[in-house]
């Protein structure tokens, strides 16, 4: 049933809607917009296949190519939103080859199935949350009515008082109210076990028993509206089939996941004689296998990579894709490459998405019922000013507008409690004034921008 709401949400997304979402929050870009949304409608039109065909056609893997900050994980991250699909994002440089101590390149896939599970658990525990609401009241109901093991006026009446407790339950005339009820003691997740692939099962063993010493049901004082929320949560645990659960997340993860692999060039740099270059070469072998496609074991059950859309991204100032290893290279047959920002760009950054940077601090202000306003020439001189500072510095895209404009408003945001009920007018002169003298000081630039 999931998978055919997650088929019928893509076919509503057609390569044209996909990039007028993205429009929303991304400038620019449009060749990278593009093949993602070819990529994408590709993952539907392949359910639409004959089942022989299907297993057939593998995903087009794409290759970002492009600096840091010009909107190559922001693409990633919304697309995963906008189909709601199991997503993961990782980073090359964090993984070893077998052998080495630290992260085998299995465990993204693990992680994937992980996001996957949790999402479907999430919606499966929405659709019985009526049910886990009413069982939660009724558990509750226990604490504040004990039920009397009486029949004749004394039951009637105590069916009466927990039916009138139930209302006010319900119109939250009793959420202060202090409790105290068994509720499940949660047991602390366990960090990862870094090193060769097979410790995963050691570690859900080690969960088990911990779970089995520590994860049973203990006494505690809570405000009722804390203990509802407790015990709904609980109920709903117990109405899902975790197996149903499982299998729906490890189809979902397998048709729909997207596994998104950033600083790839890190990996492709070529470093002459043993060392660190070694281990690089090494983690690209390893990756090889689950791009082309083969069955990592998950505490969920195997899971086939064949089908997952992986997508990688890189600046490649130090090295080129060429460098890659050729069997990965052809793994990724699309490669776009993204443009450096211009001065337009960040001024179209600053008032254009939807949760365009003025828009976000004017909100924040407003909060401390400050009024601020961007004038049409500060957004340009901000503009200005980031561009400056990219081209003098390090190039870090429209990362450098965060710093930018945190270093403008920060009299502005210290002193909001006292600013109340005022109007504030961001324009060029204010703009030059604040940061002209730390642009043109290059060392204190250094520092501060």
């Amino acid at each position: 049933m999931m998978m055919k709401y997650l088929s019928d949400l893509l076919e509503e997304l057609t390569p044209k809607r996909i990039v007028e979402e993205l429009d929303k929050y991304i400038v620019g870009q449009e060749q990278a917009k593009k093949a993602v949304a070819i990529a994408l409608r590709n993952r539907w039109r392949r359910q639409k296949l004959p089942e022989h065909m299907r297993d057939e056609v593998a995903p087009k893997n794409l290759m970002m190519i492009g600096p840091t900050g010009v909107g190559k994980t922001e693409i990633a991250r919304r697309i995963a939103q906008m189909i709601k699909a199991p997503f993961v994002k990782v980073e090359a440089t964090k993984y070893t080859e077998v052998g080495y101590v630290g992260r085998d390149v299995e465990s993204m896939v693990r992680e994937l199935v992980e996001a996957s599970y949790q999402m479907v658990k999430q919606e499966k525990m929405q659709e019985v949350k009526e049910r886990a609401k009413r069982l939660a009241e009724d558990r509750l109901l226990d604490y504040l009515v004990p039920q009397q093991l009486s029949f004749g006026m004394r039951g009637i009446q105590d069916m009466g008082k927990r039916e009138e407790m139930r209302e006010k339950l319900r119109r939250g005339e009793l959420d202060e109210k202090i409790v105290e009820v068994d509720v499940q003691e949660k047991v602390m997740p366990l960090i990862g076990i870094a090193g060769p692939p097979g410790l995963e099962e050691l570690e859900e063993q080690l969960k088990s028993m911990l779970g089995s010493l520590g994860g049973g049901r203990k006494r505690r004082k809570l405000k009722v509206k804390e203990a509802i929320q407790s015990f709904e949560s609980e109920e709903a645990e117990k109405l899902i089939d975790r197996d149903e659960v499982a299998r729906e997340a490890i189809s979902r993860a397998e048709n729909f996941g997207i596994i998104f692999i950033d600083e790839i060039d890190k990996i492709a740099v070529k470093t002459p004689g043993p060392g660190p270059g070694v281990s690089r070469e090494g983690v690209q072998r390893d990756l090889l296998p689950i791009v082309e496609g083969t069955v990592v074991k998950t505490k969920y059950g195997p899971i086939r990579t064949d089908h997952i859309l992986f997508i990688s991204a890189g600046a490649f100032h130090m090295s080129k894709p060429s460098d890659l290893i050729p069997e990965l290279q052809g793994r990724f047959p699309i490669r776009v490459e993204l443009s450096p920002l211009t001065r337009e760009d960040f001024e179209r950054i600053l008032k254009e998405p939807k949760n365009a940077l003025t828009v976000q601090y004017i909100e924040l202000l407003k909060t401390e019922g400050v009024d601020l306003e961007f004038t049409e020439d500060a957004i340009k001189e901000i503009a200005r000013i980031a561009e400056e500072a990219n081209n003098k510095m390090e190039n870090i895209g429209a990362r450098r507008l965060h710093t930018v404009m945190e270093k403008l408003l920060e009299d502005i945001s210290f002193n909001a409690p006292e600013l109340g009920g005022q109007r504030i007018i961001v324009d060029a002169r204010f703009v030059s004034a604040k940061l002209e003298g730390i642009v043109k000081d290059v060392e204190l630039s250094k520092y501060i921008l």
